[in-house]
C-alpha cells in the first residue's frame, strides 16, 4: 500500500522542467525578439551607410557614402587609390573623402577621375571606355572633295568630282544606325544631284536649319549661281534661286536666331543675363541641357542653384572665367567646367554657318570631340579623360560622330598622296 501511495504521489507530481517551461519560453521569445530588433537596426544602419570598423583596437561605427560604378563596356576592373577593389557594375560603401578612381579593361584606354565621397550620399563613376586600337573602314571608294554635316548630326552631304558627270555631284549619307556595304566604284549614300546641268561637284554646300534642303553655290569665272536642292531625293531640275538668294539666307538666319533665342529664354533670368553678358555660345548639347561656350570676358560666375544638388562631383568645377577659354555649363546641375585653358577667338554657328570650331558634341551630351594638332581626341564635358582616338592622317574639320556614338566619320586618303581622300569610319566600340 505504501508503495502504491508513493507511486501515485509521484505520478501526480509535475516534473520540475514542466513547472518552469512557460517562463523559459517567455525568455526565449524575448531573446528572439531582441535579436530580430537588433538585426533590423543593423540592416537599417547598413542600408544608410554605417559600417563597423576598428580604431585603436576599439570598435567604431562610421557613416559611409556609396560609390556606384558603371562602365561601357561593363566588367571593367576598378582601382581606388591604385588598389584593385572591385569591378563594374557594382556599388561599394566608402568612408567620406576624396578618392582617385581608375576603371580599366584590357584593350581599352583607362578612365580616371577624382571623386569626392560624402556620407549618406550616392556618388557615381560612369566610364565610357574607348578602344586603344580602333578599326577603320571605308564607306565610299570614290574620291570625296568635302563633307558637311546637317544641324541634327544625322546626315552628311559630300561632293564627288573624280568620275563621270553622271556619278559626280552631291551625295547625302544617312548615318542613323545603318551599315553601308561598299562596292568598288560606288559611293555610300544617295546622290541628290549630278554634274550634267552644272558642276555641282565644285559647289559650296550649306544645310538648311531643318536639314531638309541644301544650298549649293557654284562659282564659274567669278560669277556665283545658287541652287536650292531637296536633300531627300534626286533633283532632276535643280532650282536656281540666285535672284532670291538673300531672302532665303535671311529666312534661314532668322530660323537659327529664333531657335537660339528660344533656348536662351528657357533659362532662368539670372542665368540668362549672365550667359548673355559672358558667353560666346559655340554649341548646345544634343539634349539641350548644356552649353559649350567661349568666355567673352573674364568674370566670376555666381552659384545660381541653392542649395546645390547632392551627389554631384564638384572637384572639376571652375566658376572663374578667363577670356577666350572654353567651358561647358551644365544648366540642370549648375556646374561650370573648363575644357581648354586658352584658345583664339572663335565664331558661332549662329553668326556664320561656314565657321568651324575644333569642338563637336558627342551624341551622349557627356563628351566632346576635340580636333587639334593633327589628332582626334574625345574628352568628358568636365575636361577630364582627354583620350586620343586617332592620330593618323586625315583632313581637319571633317570629323563627325555617328548618331549612336558607335563610330566617327573622317575624310582621309590614309597618307597616300596619289589617292583622293574618301570617307572612313573609326570604330569606337
Amino acid at each position: 500500500m505504501k508503495h502504491q501511495q508513493h507511486t501515485d504521489r509521484h505520478d501526480h507530481e509535475p516534473h520540475n522542467h514542466e513547472r518552469h517551461s512557460p517562463k523559459k519560453q517567455a525568455l526565449i521569445s524575448v531573446a528572439v525578439l531582441c535579436f530580430l530588433v537588433l538585426l533590423t537596426i543593423i540592416a537599417i544602419l547598413y542600408g544608410r551607410g554605417y559600417r563597423i570598423g576598428f580604431q585603436e583596437d576599439r570598435p567604431q561605427i562610421a557613416k559611409t557614402g556609396i560609390l556606384q560604378l558603371t562602365s561601357k563596356p561593363n566588367g571593367a576592373q576598378v582601382y581606388l587609390d591604385d588598389h584593385l577593389t572591385t569591378a563594374t557594375d557594382e556599388a561599394i560603401n566608402l568612408t567620406p573623402g576624396k578618392y582617385t578612381v581608375k576603371i580599366a579593361k584590357e584593350g581599352y584606354n583607362d578612365w580616371q577621375k577624382d571623386i569626392d565621397i560624402t556620407q549618406e550620399v550616392v556618388s557615381r563613376a560612369d566610364a565610357l571606355l574607348f578602344p586603344k586600337a580602333p578599326t577603320l573602314q571605308s564607306i565610299s571608294t570614290l574620291g570625296v572633295e568635302s563633307a558637311v554635316v546637317d544641324p541634327s548630326g544625322t546626315k552628311i552631304a559630300f561632293r564627288i568630282a573624280s568620275n563621270s558627270a553622271k556619278k559626280n555631284g552631291i551625295y547625302v549619307l544617312e548615318m542613323e544606325n545603318r551599315v553601308f556595304p561598299v562596292l568598288a566604284g560606288q559611293a555610300s549614300g544617295s546622290q541628290i544631284v549630278d554634274d550634267t546641268l552644272a558642276a555641282f561637284s565644285t559647289a559650296a554646300i550649306t544645310w538648311s536649319p531643318d536639314g531638309k534642303q541644301i544650298l549649293a553655290a557654284i562659282t564659274t569665272d567669278g560669277i556665283t549661281t545658287s541652287y536650292l536642292l531637296n536633300a531627300g531625293n534626286f533633283n532632276d531640275v535643280p532650282q536656281d534661286i540666285t535672284p532670291t538668294l538673300q531672302a532665303t539666307t535671311d529666312i534661314w538666319h532668322e530660323q537659327r536666331s529664333d531657335k537660339e533665342k528660344a533656348l536662351l529664354e528657357s533659362l532662368k533670368v539670372p542665368v540668362r543675363n549672365f550667359v548673355s553678358d559672358n558667353f560666346r555660345i559655340l554649341a548646345w548639347s544634343p539634349d539641350e541641357t548644356k552649353i559649350l561656350y567661349q568666355a567673352s570676358q573674364s568674370a566670376d560666375m555666381p552659384v545660381f542653384l541653392k542649395p546645390r544638388l547632392i551627389g554631384n562631383n564638384f572637384l572639376y568645377e571652375r566658376r572663374d572665367l578667363e577670356e577666350n577659354a572654353i567651358y561647358v555649363y551644365d544648366i540642370k546641375e549648375d556646374i561650370n567646367t573648363r575644357i581648354v585653358d586658352s584658345i583664339e577667338t572663335l565664331c558661332t554657328a549662329i553668326e556664320d554657318v561656314s565657321c568651324t570650331t575644333p569642338f563637336t558634341w558627342f551624341p551622349d551630351s557627356g563628351h566632346l570631340v576635340y580636333v587639334h594638332d593633327r589628332k582626334i581626341e574625345i574628352v568628358e564635358d568636365d575636361g577630364a579623360n582627354m583620350t586620343t582616338i586617332y592620330a593618323g592622317p586625315f583632313l581637319d574639320h571633317y570629323v563627325y560622330p555617328w548618331p549612336d556614338g558607335s563610330k566617327l566619320v573622317i575624310l582621309t586618303n590614309l597618307g597616300n598622296q596619289n589617292t583622293p581622300p574618301t570617307l572612313y569610319t573609326i570604330s569606337l566600340k
